[in-house]
């Protein structure tokens, strides 16, 4: 028997397979990948000089004690990467096609009209639809024209609207031509129950009945199965088409829209549900039920507003006290505030993990805070940008400050009820004890969102996401600014009460509404290529109009919140995403306002089109903002 030393054999490909490379969460720095080399090449060397073996007499190899030791080592700590991956792993990279981002952000690139695109507007928005993305647009208009009871059939030629673009070229002609028919067709007006002829088998055969002469039936009867309805929203959508009033329906979506391209909003529920039209109208239809039943948004939250939660918090009445109380509590502290903006020119939602304590507030004043943020964040988008970023500090943060209730909430909200809202969560600085908590969310996030949240360490981990001059010197960064908050004053709401004026406004936004439904119907019956791209133009006129009325009737239908105090949202829909010094000085001055007389709640009033804002005075100069 002798000793042989072994010729050197990598055995990388097996191991590098299964090993565990540590990233920081985010973007791995170049010392990192330095310090990641260095200990491959030293696990290399150690493998080289350890393993060896010997030969019998009868010529068979045999493993060492060392070598076998070493292999043992190696596969435990594949194993101990492999436990720890789902804490540390690096999300950039995932679901890459479901975000969209702006190549290069400038403020010239927000447009101030609908009537022309801003530069850099990512796909599937108006104006940047393909052939077959507008088709899916149509069908959920037609669906949805035909829950809010105003669909009317076309008065000439029933299956007009059957055709759209040319065909694929990838087919032969017949196949493609066979195909084509069947999808341009407004199928979600083809459903037939089963005992009906040629509906055995869900109305997914070809049928020779129009598209326009669908029955209230045709809508009730679609569904979604249990694996793809997450939160429930199949029950809700039956409930709102059994017990709510088409016309009530139709109130919340125009109340919803604001000062949004009702294309635009539309097609936020199409994209979260990839394009399929029945999942995107049942998610729609329960977003208005959950708007309107559930939690009150339009006619309650944007309604009254801080100012009638100061009222409550002097009620004599201990729940009611209780509830002004908890929602002014979550303002003043600045536990959750919006201020700046991303590289992406996106605006910032910034989360102070440790000043919420379970328990504190009730999940109502909770539930109420998170609506009344979300909503005020839509104030401040505009085209290109239409999502916003939430940057979550989680410098300070223990046991104590977490509170699964809120979360499961909020991501309800983001995945169900604002879908295509959320650009990137930013998870600053998140200590060890985060590891095991962030395991059970990410089970509960969408893959899609999931992949949108990034764990930042450091300043400069967070500063490829946020300018560094823009990033509050809370976090590390350069810009002294503190959020103070402004206490709401008296007269504030005085519109409100201006209910002839609001009467005006909203009789021009109703004919308006009007306006654009009947473009809508026409374009879901044109047929040629031409007639479609004028449709298009005939909305976008509109929806200009629109976003004007709103910003005009905004202060009748919406209490002032701080940020319109310090000068975030001015008049007409102006925004200043970073206020002067003066009104800094202002925001520290808080108002004491002695109790008031509350505003009498007002019909929800369907949004207007905004006028876009006026380039934001900023303190830093435009190669910050790159």
């Amino acid at each position: 028997m002798y000793l042989r030393a072994l010729t050197t054999r990598r055995i990388t490909t097996k191991l590098t397979s299964t090993s565990f490379t540590y990233r920081p969460s985010g973007h791995i720095t170049h010392q990192s990948h330095l310090r990641h080399t260095a200990s491959v090449r030293h696990s290399h060397f150690t493998r080289r000089a350890y393993h060896c073996g010997y030969f019998n007499v009868a010529g068979v190899y045999k493993k060492s004690g060392t070598g076998i030791y070493t292999a043992i080592i190696a596969f435990g700590v594949a194993i101990a990467g492999a436990a720890l991956f789902p804490f540390v792993k690096d999300n950039s990279n995932k679901n890459t096609g479901e975000q969209t981002s702006i190549a290069k952000f400038e403020y010239s690139d927000l447009t101030d009209s609908y009537l022309v695109m801003a530069p850099n507007t990512p796909p599937g928005r108006p104006g940047t639809l393909t052939p077959q993305e507008e088709l899916k647009l149509r069908e959920l208009w037609a669906a949805t024209m035909k829950v809010f009871g105003v669909y009317e059939p076309p008065s000439a030629e029933p299956d007009a609207p059957e055709t759209l673009g040319s065909q694929p070229t990838s087919e032969t002609p017949e196949k493609s031509g066979k195909k084509e028919k069947k999808k341009s067709r407004l199928h979600v007006f083809k459903r037939k129950d089963k005992g009906e002829k040629g509906g055995e088998k869900g109305g997914d055969s070809e049928s020779n009945t129009p598209s326009g002469a669908a029955t209230p039936s045709d809508i009730s009867s679609i569904s979604i199965a249990d694996e793809d309805d997450k939160h429930g929203q199949g029950k809700e959508f039956k409930a709102a088409i059994a017990n709510t009033a088409p016309e009530d329906l139709r109130q919340a979506f125009w109340s919803m829209v604001k000062h949004d391209h009702p294309d635009g909003l539309l097609l936020r529920f199409l994209r979260a549900r990839k394009w399929d039209v029945e999942k995107a109208l049942i998610m729609m239809i329960s977003t208005m039920h959950w708007r309107l039943e559930e939690m009150h948004v339009d006619d309650d939250i944007m309604l009254n507003g801080e100012l009638a939660a100061y009222l409550d918090s002097q009620s004599d009445d201990p729940k009611v006290k209780k509830e002004g109380e908890d929602f002014l509590a979550q303002v003043r502290m600045g536990k959750s505030f919006l201020h700046g903006l991303d590289k992406e020119g996106r605006p910032l939602c910034i989360v102070r993990a440790r000043l919420h304590k379970q328990g504190e507030q009730s999940e109502k004043s909770l539930e109420r805070f998170t609506v009344y943020l979300i909503e005020t964040a839509r104030m401040l988008l505009r085209p290109p940008v239409d999502t916003a970023t939430i940057v979550f500090d989680m410098t300070g943060f223990s046991m104590a400050n977490m509170d699964y209730a809120p979360v499961k909430f909020m991501i309800k909200c983001f995945e169900a009820n604002y879908p295509e809202s959320l650009g990137t969560v930013l998870v600053y600085k998140a200590p060890w004890i985060f590891n095991t908590i962030w395991s059970i969310i990410r089970g509960w996030l969408d893959p899609v969102v999931a992949g949108k949240v990034h764990f930042v360490k450091t300043i400069d981990d967070l500063a490829e996401f946020v300018p560094r001059p823009q990033i509050l010197a809370d976090l590390g960064g350069d810009e002294k600014w503190e959020y103070t908050y402004v206490e709401p004053v008296p007269s504030e709401n005085d519109r409100l009460k201006d209910t002839v004026k609001r009467d005006e406004l909203q009789a021009t936004r109703t004919e308006l509404v009007s306006k654009y439904e009947s473009a809508i119907l026409q374009w879901i019956h044109s047929e040629s290529e031409t007639g479609l791209e004028q449709r298009r133009k005939e909305r976008d006129a509109i929806a200009e109009d629109l976003r004007s009325n709103y910003w005009t009737l905004d202060p009748y239908v919406r209490a002032r919140t701080c940020y319109d105090r310090v000068g975030l949202i001015g008049e007409d829909g102006k925004l200043d995403f970073y206020p002067t010094a003066t009104k800094q000085e202002n925001a520290a001055s808080p108002v004491v306002i002695a109790p008031v007389t509350p505003v009498a709640p007002v019909a929800p009033v369907a949004p207007a089109a905004p006028v876009a804002p006026a380039a934001p005075v900023v303190q830093t100069s435009e190669d910050d903002l790159d």
